[in-house]
């Protein structure tokens, strides 16, 4: 970026992302991995362009796109004073889920997380696993067709990771499309079907592990990135070379 000039966070991204499918939209802190998601949920409006999803596109049904989407974060927190039956049942009316529907499915959640045994306490109560599986579970109670899970691990130690990992398969089995924006590159080798790497906003590789290896001649992601930036800095230090000389 140039003194003066604005910084242009995100340039001309697209990606599709099938039903059950997985997709690992990677980078470092700075990429644009955030502002995507921000756009995609109509938080943030792009100069140009749109998100579609099932036909219906966010320049022209924002609001309509909105009850499509589900969001994890682990920034996302409960709300102390309410029991976790009342939190989940507040969200279902916020995307105008019936209340008939909404019971029926959190009495699903509720033993596909385990979150059963403590349905009735205060989230003030719950332990970070506990109220890990919470923020999980909100994430569906609208029962959404996409997924963007945001920075889902950071924070989390192996048991909770494991627990998002189990979730992000129940999510696949549902036939969910998921965004994955995440920098644990490891972790998205795991679950991931395909990758769209990131890198000062615009998408430098996108495919399945095997097409980026045939890509990149890297076999592991860390190593492709780390190629990213190197070339990116051998680029920038050439022109000041030959003006010196």
């Amino acid at each position: 970026m140039v003194r003066g000039q604005p910084l242009i966070a995100v340039d001309r991204i697209s990606f599709q992302v099938g039903e059950g499918e997985v997709f690992g939209l990677l980078g470092p802190n700075g990429a644009g991995k955030t502002t995507t998601l921000r756009m995609v949920m109509g938080l943030l409006e792009p100069d140009e362009g749109f998100v579609e999803i099932e036909g219906l596109r966010t320049d022209h049904h924002a609001s309509l796109i909105r009850h499509r989407l589900g969001l994890i974060s682990t920034n996302d927190g409960v709300y102390p004073w309410l029991s976790v039956r009342e939190m989940l049942m507040y969200f279902a009316d916020l995307y105008a889920v019936d209340v008939e529907v909404a019971k029926q499915r959190l009495e699903e959640l509720s033993d596909l997380l385990g979150i059963r045994s403590f349905l009735d306490q205060r989230c003030s109560t719950l332990s970070t696993g506990q109220k890990q599986r919470v923020t999980l579970a909100r994430g569906l109670m609208h029962d959404p067709p996409v997924m963007l899970l945001d920075e889902p691990t950071r924070g989390l130690d192996v048991v909770g990771s494991q627990t998002v990992f189990e979730f992000i398969e129940l999510l696949k089995k549902r036939g969910k499309s998921v965004v994955l924006s995440t920098h644990r590159l490891d972790e998205a080798e795991r679950v991931c079907d395909r990758f769209g790497l990131l890198h000062h906003g615009t998408v430098r590789y996108e495919g399945r592990l095997e097409d980026l290896r045939a890509l990149t001649g890297k076999t592991h992601l860390v190593d492709m990135f780390i190629d990213l930036i190197r070339s990116d800095q051998e680029q920038k230090i050439e022109p000041s070379v030959a003006g010196a000389s």
